[in-house]
């Protein structure tokens, strides 16, 4: 299990190693879906009974915004 941060997690033998949320199967991409679509923050955390947290949302955001500079920087080098 590869730990992306405090609250994703890349686990192979859960989601087929699709980053989740830790301790759940809720994949990070449908959150960030939630968040692309503009659904606030607390409804997020609604939707999801509270499992997943504005922490939670936060970091995958911050990731995926790490991913995409990567890519960017990948390309222009």
């Amino acid at each position: 299990m590869a730990v992306l941060g405090r609250y994703v997690v890349d686990d192979p033998a859960i989601c087929h190693g699709e980053p989740t949320f830790k301790g759940t199967r809720i994949f990070v991409a449908q959150v960030l879906e939630q968040v692309a679509e503009g659904l606030a923050w607390e409804s997020i955390v609604e939707s999801w009974g509270g499992v997943v947290s504005k922490d939670a949302i936060a970091e995958a955001v911050r990731l995926a915004r790490d991913a995409f500079l990567s890519q960017d920087l990948a390309r222009s080098g």
